[in-house]
């Protein structure tokens, strides 16, 4: 027992100093690895150091290299506005030294003159008193006899000017009031015109308006610089007006107004993204609405050109009637009478349809809506019977067939039903047309827009063709040109907008 218990105590104390070494070891072999991991720690830090010093080295140079390119353009910029400047004080010392020169020569003129006057006056006096010695009467007798001589001669032409005067007066009165009747008729068809040139655009309240005038009105300036439409701010609750001519453009503004007051955000560069959107939705919807007549008449294989351009004729009116309810009514009409005449149904309606297809663009070409619409159908492959149903639906020619004869009377029948048609209103869209392709005849005008009812025409000219001083000459030779060509009522302000614009952007 006793030897049991001393060989378990030698037992025990061998394990504890087995256990001890074994522990030791251990220990060490992981402060080598500690101090192996260590040092490829510290190795790996100071290769990333490196990288990151060569990495911002190469940044600091690139960004110098950017400063300086950017500085050599700035000082390249500098020289051209400095010898610009150089210029034009060159051009104010010359301008100085010919009004100069003109000074003193209009000085001279005016010694020679006063001059002359003296002479001339000493003359007056000698021959005034030759002829007192030859006449043998003062200078106030011959004056006597000559205001009785002259008072008897002006009252016989008194008399005659009194009689004259009276037949003029009376032409006169009948031409004026044949004006003032017209004027007046003229007047009563207002009503009629705002409503079909002018939009209303609902707004959620009324500070939304604030906001589409913007600071300084730069963004209402924006808006109808880019649609050509007037945008009329009043006293109106929740409600803007959009005013134009052109009811595309118009529909076009409309759009893009409802874009921006639904976005919030309203801004010029915003504006002229909504503006664009708002250009595709209604190209998109000029489509679909001349895809919806084709198969409305039953006209098939139209060329995608045809059928968009039968869309326009949608926003189109003449005399106060909508070309596109017209050309489908002259569809319909050509083709029921050809099938009671046993004729060719597809062709009269065809024809029909695209009659007036000239209408659609006649504001941007120039030349007769037949003419346009030969051109157009002949550029898109329509058949020779199509072209001279368009030629002949006016009677400039004599039809040679039953079809071309159809249209030109489902033509006059649409046209001439009572309430069609209202001549004021195609009057007025045509000037303001006119008023548009005048402004547009002259070199370095990019585009114009008649506005305010024809009462006033912003025309955008070509910023690297026309200058700040070549524009005040430009607005005074459209003018003139207005003055002269055009017939109008009242008076009609031309502004000419020049616009520069610089683009970069940020990297």
């Amino acid at each position: 027992m006793i030897i049991g218990l001393v060989v378990l105590a030698v037992g025990i104390a061998a394990g504890y100093y087995l256990r001890k070494i074994l522990a030791e070891s251990k220990i060490g072999s992981a402060e080598e690895e500690a101090e192996r991991t260590i040092d490829e720690a510290k190795k790996e830090g100071e290769a990333k150091k490196k990288e990151l010093l060569l990495e911002a080295k190469d940044e600091i140079h690139r960004n110098r290299q950017e400063f300086e390119k950017d500085l050599r353009e700035r000082r390249r910029e500098l020289d051209r506005l400095e010898r610009r400047v150089l210029q034009k004080e060159e051009l104010v010392e010359k301008k100085s030294e010919n009004i100069e020169k003109k000074e003193l020569s209009l000085f001279e003129k005016e010694k020679d003159i006063d001059k002359t006057q003296q002479d001339l006056q000493l003359i007056l006096t000698q021959q005034l008193k030759e002829l007192e010695r030859l006449s043998g009467l003062s200078s106030e007798e011959a004056k006597e006899l000559l205001l009785h001589n002259v008072e008897q001669q002006i009252r016989q032409e008194t008399a005659v000017m009194i009689r004259t005067l009276e037949a003029e007066a009376k032409e006169e009165c009948d031409k004026r009031a044949k004006n003032i009747v017209s004027l007046a008729i003229q007047r009563c068809a207002a009503d009629v015109v705002s409503e079909t040139t002018v939009s209303v655009v609902a707004l959620p309240n009324d500070e939304m308006k604030g906001r589409i005038i913007g600071r300084e009105g730069r963004n209402i300036r924006t808006f109808e610089t880019l649609t050509g439409v007037d945008l009329i701010i009043d006293d109106t609750p929740e409600a803007v007006i959009l005013s134009a001519f052109d009811p595309v453009r118009r529909e076009t503004a409309r759009l893009a107004l409802e874009h921006l007051v639904s976005d919030g955000r309203i801004h010029p560069a915003r504006i002229e993204e909504m503006v664009d959107k708002a250009k595709k939705e209604v190209d998109q919807e000029l489509r679909e609405v001349g895809e919806q007549a084709a198969f409305e008449v039953g006209v098939h294989g139209l060329h995608p050109e045809l059928i968009k351009l039968l869309g326009r004729l949608k926003y189109r009116t003449s005399y106060g009637q909508n070309v596109l309810k017209h050309s489908i009514e002259v569809a319909h009409l050509a083709g029921v009478m050809a099938a009671e005449l046993d004729v060719d149904v597809a062709l009269a309606k065809r024809a029909g349809l695209l009659h007036d297809i000239g209408k659609a663009v006649d504001h941007e070409v120039a030349g007769p809506h037949v003419e346009i619409g030969i051109d157009l159908a002949k550029k898109y492959r329509e058949s020779k019977e199509v072209i001279h149903g368009i030629e002949a639906h006016h009677g400039d020619i004599e039809p040679q067939t039953i079809e071309a004869v159809l249209v030109q009377a489902a033509d006059a029948i649409s046209a001439s039903r009572p309430g069609a048609r209202r001549e004021t209103l195609e009057n007025y869209i045509k000037r303001l047309e006119k008023l548009e392709n005048l402004a547009d005849s002259f070199a370095g005008v990019d585009k114009s827009f008649a506005i305010q009812a024809g009462r006033e025409i912003r025309i955008i000219v070509k910023p690297d063709e026309i200058d700040d001083l070549e524009s005040i000459t430009l607005v005074k030779d459209i003018a003139r040109k207005v003055e002269q060509e055009l017939d109008y009522p009242g008076q009609i302000k031309v502004m000419v907008i020049r616009e520069t614009r610089s683009v970069e952007f940020a990297k």
